[in-house]
């Protein structure tokens, strides 16, 4: 039976992966992030050495995307360097390692679904940082999974959605950007797609959303209706935020490819809202 490490144990995709693992009875460590923080070198390489795992799901990631355009070496340290590191630990190590990006990769310029062939050109040091991130992993490694993420919501605290019931609880008119467009993307699939990718046997990178797309309007307007809830969602151009990161603009990616490799369908965004409603509000961070 193989042996998993997840890292960034305290975050919303890091939770719902040690839940499947756990209800797959598979074997499996998630250290608190005080006992694995990833940029400290010396103690990964103690942690995985002294583990052993057959497979690391890296779920570690700086991804507050303003903090990150005005402390750029913090959010390198975390996304390309910690990554970095780790990537040539796995290959000693030979063990194969499960990376999570970003549509942020993108420059949301295609105005169409992005494919992993496509050309990357991240408009913000988040999306910078995450690249190398990827690039440092295909440079070291031969075989290792890259699962680029995109508006993921699951049950945390670090999600828009929560943050959207914040909101909706101090403002009865709430402004939500109509030309932000991308997938979101619920953990419960990510994670349970993750598990048959790597049943699979699927290397390389992959673009893994739920289905369709929307705007951060359209989005919040559904969650809205769905929750019951009586605010007014009104939309707004994404210019109207004075934020320190650029976003891209149409940052959807197609999951074709996944979802052929592993012959599924997977399920629409709404579809993942609908369930993460029904154990909403989260009870732990």
């Amino acid at each position: 039976m193989k042996k998993f490490l997840i890292t960034g144990s305290g975050g919303q995709l890091a939770k719902e992966l040690a839940k499947a693992l756990d209800t797959q009875s598979m074997e499996f460590k998630a250290p608190p992030e005080e006992d694995l923080n990833i940029t400290d070198i010396q103690r990964v390489t103690s942690v995985i050495e002294e583990l052993k795992p057959d497979v690391i799901l890296n779920c570690a990631a700086f991804n507050l995307v303003d903090d990150a355009e005005k402390n750029p070496s913090i959010a390198n340290s975390v996304n390309y360097h910690a990554v970095e590191n780790i990537a040539s630990i796995c290959k000693r190590m030979n063990i194969f390692l499960i990376h999570y990006s970003t549509d942020y990769v993108f420059d949301g310029k295609k105005r169409d679904f992005y494919r992993e062939e496509d050309k990357t050109n991240p408009v913000n040091e988040y999306g910078r940082s995450k690249l190398r991130g990827e690039e440092a992993i295909m440079k070291n490694m031969d075989d290792f999974l890259i699962l680029r993420l995109s508006w993921v919501f699951g049950m945390g605290k670090n999600n828009f959605l929560y943050k959207l019931s914040g909101w909706a609880k101090q403002n009865n008119i709430l402004k939500i950007s109509a030309d932000e467009i991308s997938v979101p993307t619920y953990t419960e699939d990510i994670a349970s797609l993750t598990l048959s990718a790597l049943k699979q046997g699927l290397t390389g990178t992959f673009h893994l959303t739920n289905s369709g797309y929307c705007s951060r309007y359209e989005l919040a307007k559904y969650f809205v209706k769905k929750m019951k809830m009586n605010n007014v969602v009104t939309p707004v151009s994404m210019s109207q935020f004075k934020t320190t990161a650029k976003r891209p603009l149409f940052s959807a990616m197609a999951n074709s490819r996944i979802s052929k490799e592993l012959s599924i369908t997977i399920p629409e965004w709404e579809n993942g809202v609908d369930r993460f409603i029904t154990g909403f509000p989260p009870s732990r961070e």
